[in-house]
């Protein structure tokens, strides 16, 4: 019988091959390609994780800081590659979320945190 680690590998290669990684890949690769939207994308990340860092040590985040990343949204959004790369992060994210709720079941059913077990 196959260990536990083994089907969290096998689960690994399968992300890896499914359509959505690779398509993910490939619009990431498309802007790292490009000197402008790399930068630009980057710049979106920073003041992403410049915020997130912020709010986790419980800092107050400023109305300007929020408009300033408002327009950095706006301006990523608008560059058709980063746009589609956020898109693409965002299937495969669906993906993972519904991977985990399924390898997350058993302790569901056995703390009762979805309800009802189901048979």
């Amino acid at each position: 019988m196959p260990s536990i680690y083994d089907s969290a590998y096998d689960l690994e290669s399968a992300i890896r091959e499914s359509e959505e990684f690779q398509d993910l890949k490939a619009a990431f690769e498309a802007v790292m390609n490009d000197p402008s939207a790399k930068q630009m994308f980057e710049n979106f990340r920073d003041t992403q994780m410049q915020l997130q860092e912020k709010q986790m040590q419980g800092q107050e985040i400023t109305e300007e800081e929020v408009e300033q990343a408002r327009k950095v949204v706006e301006l990523v959004q608008q560059h058709q590659d980063i746009s589609k790369l956020m898109e693409q992060e965002q299937r495969l994210n669906v993906v993972i979320n519904d991977i985990s709720r399924i390898i997350t079941k058993p302790l569901e059913e056995l703390y009762g945190l979805g309800g009802e077990p189901t048979e």
